[in-house]
């Protein structure tokens, strides 16, 4: 069950940076095979190497399990310039949103 959700989410943010899996394994200082052997789920990466994998594709291990956020990098980067709005300003930007998830 694990696996199965791991090695497919690994795959979708991946896939969202277009990053290839031979690539991304080369960036981890890992063999060329590493994260195809993980999506394929034939291989499950140690707490560290999850950490560092999480750092690579830009999510927080929390972003990593939050499989309604499909989109963590946008998502993060609208909550940091939502963070250095003033009151009035964010309730406006709330209406909005509002507005548009209706839709």
């Amino acid at each position: 069950m694990y696996e199965d959700f791991f090695s497919e989410r690994i795959s979708q943010l991946r896939s969202k940076k277009g990053i290839t899996a031979r690539d991304m394994s080369l960036s981890l200082g890992q063999n060329a095979n590493y994260i195809n052997m993980i999506e394929n789920k034939k291989s499950f990466p140690s707490m560290t190497v999850f950490f560092y994998i999480c750092e690579y594709l830009g999510v927080t291990p929390k972003d990593f399990f939050d499989t309604d956020n499909e989109n963590p990098h946008l998502l993060d980067g609208v909550i940091t310039d939502l963070k250095k709005l003033d009151t009035t300003s964010l309730e406006q930007v709330t209406g909005i949103i509002k507005k548009l998830a209706e839709k």
